[in-house]
């Protein structure tokens, strides 16, 4: 009874802390754009779309564990899908948010198929491929993207009732797309169908044969990964309100794939941390050094990889556990000190020692603790010790 007690006590308690971060984190995330300026709201409104591109990403490479390359491909594919209906046909910023996803979650139906035949670093080439095959194609079709002058869109603009600024209103659309997108990929990888790609991650063979069929699961990752990149880009061109083909290039599937291994690979906070490196480091690098950015970027990278090998969402875990293992025995048992651990046990009380210069003849001999008792006779016909054995004769 005492066990399902304390269960239920640790169980109470670990929910009470996940509710209580939520409503810390909650509060801080809506006072945000009230007390920061709004360069700073553009960069966390930045870090938040970020956060949905990786969270697709996580989808596919953390918990799919396929190799992904190409996801700026998807991202950009979401933003222009955005831009050209803002364009082209003016449809208004809220009808383009579900295309666009329904969009990428359909072209990433197609880059799944050769998922099913492809893994490792052939899958990955094939996925840079569409990076680097993307940004030309788009210069091509003028007509339709405005080739390399790229589209020039409206911004969202804040409604007259909100009395908000320009950029806290996005800041604030973007945060609910945000924490609805994470939801759902929370909700999925608890799912079904999460755990299955749990299982295809781990050990493909054995997931076969519990039943996970591979190819659908594979496809399904590499559509739900597109989708969220997909809404991403869309959530890009509402804020930048311009695209380009160059603001799209395999650099940026490099930046989001590092951008997810620094936050943590299979980590639901991971999106978060990483897309907040995506944004912050670079600017840092762009003030330590203004000629070489890029080398202070990588360095930092390098320097964050060494530190924290499993993200930084797994770095609080990995302190506590070296100072858990650098503590003192005392710590361990409790009522016993270090002293008295490795302090040598004590001679008993009633044994007489002597100094190593006496002389053993002077000393007296000790007294028997209790008499001791009559030894029994001998049998008439015992033999006397040392004596030779009896022979039939004798």
């Amino acid at each position: 009874m005492s066990t399902i007690t304390t269960v239920l006590g640790t169980d109470r308690a670990r929910r009470l802390r996940a509710a209580l971060t939520v409503l810390l984190a909650t509060a801080a995330a809506v006072g945000a754009p009230f007390y920061f300026a709004p360069f700073q709201v553009f960069q966390l409104t930045m870090v938040l779309l970020y956060a949905v591109a990786l969270a697709g990403l996580n989808l596919l490479v953390g918990f799919g564990g396929q190799i992904s390359l190409g996801h700026g491909a998807f991202f950009a594919a979401g933003a222009y899908t955005a831009a050209v209906m803002l364009d082209r046909y003016d449809t208004g910023h809220p009808a383009t948010l579900p295309v666009a996803a329904a969009g990428c979650f359909l072209l990433g139906l197609g880059f799944g198929v050769p998922a099913l035949r492809l893994r490792g670093l052939y899958l990955a080439l094939v996925t840079l491929s569409s990076a680097v095959f993307l940004p030309p194609l788009l210069k091509r079709l003028e007509p339709v993207t405005g080739g390399s002058m790229g589209l020039t869109v409206e911004k969202l603009q804040p409604p007259t009732w909100s009395g908000l600024a320009e950029d806290q209103w996005m800041y604030f659309v973007v945060l609910t797309v945000t924490a609805v997108a994470l939801l759902l990929a929370r909700n999925l990888l608890r799912s079904r169908v999460g755990r299955a790609l749990l299982a295809v991650r781990d050990n493909e063979s054995a997931a076969e044969v519990m039943g996970v069929r591979l190819s659908l699961h594979k496809t399904l990752a590499f559509a739900c990964s597109a989708s969220f990149a997909g809404v991403a880009g869309c959530l890009y061109t509402w804020v930048i309100g311009f695209v380009s083909p160059d603001s799209f290039s395999f650099v940026l599937s490099i930046t989001l794939l590092a951008g997810l291994v620094v936050g943590g690979l299979g980590s639901l906070y991971g999106p978060l941390l990483g897309a907040a490196f995506m944004v912050y480091v670079p600017s840092v690098s762009q003030d330590v050094s203004e000629a070489a950015p890029g080398m202070v970027f990588g360095l930092l990278i390098i320097v964050v990889m060494f530190v924290a090998p499993t993200g930084l969402a797994g770095l609080p875990n990995r302190v506590l556990g070296a100072v858990a293992r650098r503590l003192p025995r005392a710590t361990a048992v409790p009522g016993r000190t270090p002293d008295a651990d490795s302090a040598p046990a004590a001679e008993p009380t009633s044994r007489a020692v002597s100094p190593p210069d006496a002389d053993p003849r002077s000393q007296a001999p000790s007294e028997p603790s209790a008499p001791l008792a009559p030894a029994a006779p001998a049998p008439a016909d015992a033999e006397p010790v040392g004596a030779p054995p009896r022979t039939e004769k004798e």
